[in-house]
């Protein structure tokens, strides 16, 4: 069901690139933050400038965006995502992971319990919108591995591996992939281990607490358990928002 969508309150420049501003190369650029939760992707670019409009199915009080929508994000997308400079998308990774295989899959099957998958659909609305985009997603989705980011890569609590799909001409350069410097803590299988990571997820079984999680992903305006366990870290977006001018710049240029 595609719930009722609110105006969108500010509309972006689309008739080129927006101005450099240094310090905050993403200054004048809109980006659309579609299955945004709490805004951890949303931090990430908006520490470089950007203008974020978040959408989500429900309701995301924390979210840390300029404007925040409610409604279903691939409909949005197909509608409005034209209207933006740029559009990051993180689809529900549930119906993707870990909950969807293995002993889980018949678990849910008994119980009747189903996950969406949604990154078909959000490509296919992407596609539509003639835009750059970035759709981001765990290791067993079904995303194209263009970029692979890992928290050591920014000396973050989390290994958190996240895998981003790139499309309608934005392009990236992957980082060197440093070693692990131990395991996450936490217990396996009767054994307990201590690392230097935390496990921001679940709950048990030496799981991160909620300070926990927002030391280790550099997330401070939400002690939501749910709303962090999903949350990108917005080291990842800073990354990947570095190299969005450029692609602009080529659309500009075409």
């Amino acid at each position: 069901m595609t719930h009722p969508v609110r105006s969108v309150s500010h509309r972006p420049n689309t008739a080129g690139s927006p101005p450099r501003h240094a310090g905050q190369p993403l200054k004048g650029v809109r980006i659309l933050d579609a299955f945004c939760c709490i805004g951890g992707a949303a931090r990430g670019y908006l520490d470089l400038g950007a203008h974020l409009t978040g959408v989500d199915i429900a309701r995301q009080p924390d979210y840390c965006g300029h404007e925040f929508i409610q409604a279903d994000a691939v409909a949005f997308i197909a509608e409005h995502g034209h209207r933006f400079h740029f559009i990051h998308t993180s689809p529900p990774c549930q119906g993707e992971g870990a909950p969807t295989k293995g002993s889980n899959a018949a678990r849910n099957a008994a119980a009747g319990r189903t996950h969406p998958r949604l990154i078909g659909p959000a490509r296919a609305a992407l596609e539509t919108t003639g835009r750059p985009y970035v759709i981001e997603n765990v290791a067993g989705s079904t995303v194209r591995k263009d970029l692979r980011l890992c928290g050591e890569m920014f000396g973050l609590g989390v290994i958190m591996h996240r895998y981003f799909e790139c499309g309608g001409g934005f392009t990236i350069t992957q980082p060197p992939h440093p070693r692990h410097r131990g395991r996450v803590r936490g217990w396996r299988h009767g054994v307990y281990y201590d690392g230097p990571y935390v496990a921001a997820y679940g709950n048990g079984g030496g799981k991160a607490t909620v300070a926990e999680m927002q030391h280790a992903k550099g997330i401070d305006w939400s002690t939501d358990h749910l709303g962090l366990r999903e949350a990108l870290p917005p080291a990842y977006t800073r990354f990947v928002g570095a190299a969005i001018p450029t692609a602009l710049d080529h659309r500009k240029a075409a």
